[in-house]
């Protein structure tokens, strides 16, 4: 049994009830009993030593490499026990000192003049499309969905995010919009049908440029939605009357805000709104978790809104809307999860037993930040106009409505036609 493992584990874990079997056979069972409980297994010695040393980035690592099993519970279960503790008591000198190296690696990338953001974007984004249709929605969005009114299914749910952005970005037929990181399209798409608007999607990833513009052809939206593989950093001479972001501001990078908003401000006509919808957090992280970055997220950074409106403010562009989304995040990722691990031997047949696990692992952790780090979602209303937004909310509920009732009459005249 490795002691050093031991103590930190006992040190953590003080509600719940953890069960650990280590490789010499020995058996701790740890916490004070209460709630789900869980029960691990470490195949080996170095496994120990290695999640002892490092274990923000070790412990997922162990778990992809099947050197960590999971025997009672899920990987949930288990990181939901360990996220309800205090982290920040489990820690000793020597895996304090790691983590403070993995913080200082990611602020010294953030910040070297090297693009690198389309193979960023690549690790995550060019992956077997038939990968992302085993858990997303019907029309493929990636981004956390908007569970209003609660309880309602993720396709409803993520209808209703469209919804809700398009209502914010106060649409008028014929404007030009600009969707920087523009996904598999849906976004764009929604926004041209139901607002009657011209739409230019931009992404970094040739695999969701080729499906984007595969979709916008076979629903005849060649000639109002139009896909470009484009950094904004190097669009020049175009200005638009929207601007929407969705899920693309964590990949910006930590030192990259003030250059962002400048970029955005020169891209939106004088009169023009912006809409960006982005993970927060609650307080300045200085890092991404190094499991994260390694695997899932290279280069990616989720900000508290003190790093990102002085940003906004430098430009001078107005703030005209906060809304945070405290929980949606969490229940989008519990359905994600759901449908991955329910369609697990389809992703095992896609990629192997390893890349499941990694997935499993992503969408678990992911959850409980959610959860346990008061993670939230932001939505950021910008313009450059003081008259750009009406000045109360009343417009948002109302615009939802008129959108909800196209949507239902699109539906019926699709029935129709089958």
């Amino acid at each position: 049994m490795n002691s050093a493992l031991l103590n930190m584990l006992r040190r953590l874990v003080q509600k719940g009830k953890l069960t650990v079997v280590f490789s010499s056979g020995e058996e701790v069972v740890l916490g004070d009993g209460t709630g789900k409980p869980a029960t691990i297994r470490i195949t080996d010695a170095e496994a120990e030593k290695a999640i002892a040393r490092d274990p923000g980035l070790k412990f997922g690592e162990m778990y992809m490499d099947g050197r960590v099993l999971v025997e009672e519970g899920d990987i949930f279960d288990v990181l939901s026990i360990a996220k309800s503790n205090d982290l920040e008591n489990a820690a000793n000198f020597r895996n304090s000192i790691v983590a403070l190296l993995h913080v200082l690696r990611q602020q010294l990338k953030s910040r070297l003049p090297v693009n690198r953001n389309r193979h960023n974007v690549a690790h995550h984004y060019d992956l077997d499309g038939k990968l992302f249709n085993l858990f997303l929605d019907e029309d493929w969005q990636y981004s956390c969905a908007y569970f209003h009114p609660p309880g309602i299914s993720l396709d409803e749910a993520q209808r209703a995010k469209k919804r809700h952005i398009a209502a914010k970005l106060l649409l008028e037929p014929g404007q030009k919009v600009l969707e920087v990181g523009s996904g598999w399209g849906g976004m764009a798409m929604y926004l041209a049908e139901s607002s009657g608007v011209e739409v230019t999607g931009i992404t970094l990833s040739e695999e969701q440029l080729k499906v984007s513009r595969e979709r916008a052809t076979r629903r005849g939206l060649a000639d109002r939605v139009r896909f470009e593989l484009q950094d904004y950093r190097t669009m020049e001479g175009r200005q638009f009357d929207r601007i929407v972001s969705v899920g693309m501001f964590e990949h910006v990078g930590i030192g990259n805000y003030g250059n962002f908003f400048r970029k955005m401000k020169e891209l939106l006509k004088p009169e023009g709104v912006m809409l960006l919808h982005s993970i927060g957090q609650i307080y300045k992280p200085w890092a991404t978790n190094p499991w994260i970055e390694k695997y899932i997220f290279p280069g990616g950074y989720i900000p508290a809104l003190s790093e990102v409106l002085p940003s906004v403010e430098s430009t001078r562009l107005l703030v005209k809307d906060i809304e945070v989304l405290p929980m949606h995040y969490a229940w989008t990722l519990r359905a994600w999860r759901e449908r991955f691990v329910a369609r697990r031997e389809e992703a095992i047949r896609l990629y192997d037993e390893r890349f499941f696990r990694m997935w499993e692992f992503y969408l678990a952790a992911s959850e409980t930040a959610f959860l346990y780090d008061k993670h939230f979602v932001f939505q950021l209303q910008l313009s450059p106009s003081l008259a750009s937004v009406p000045v109360s909310r009343d417009y948002i509920a109302q615009k939802e409505r008129e959108l909800l009732e196209f949507e239902r009459t699109r539906r019926r005249l699709e029935l129709v036609a089958v």
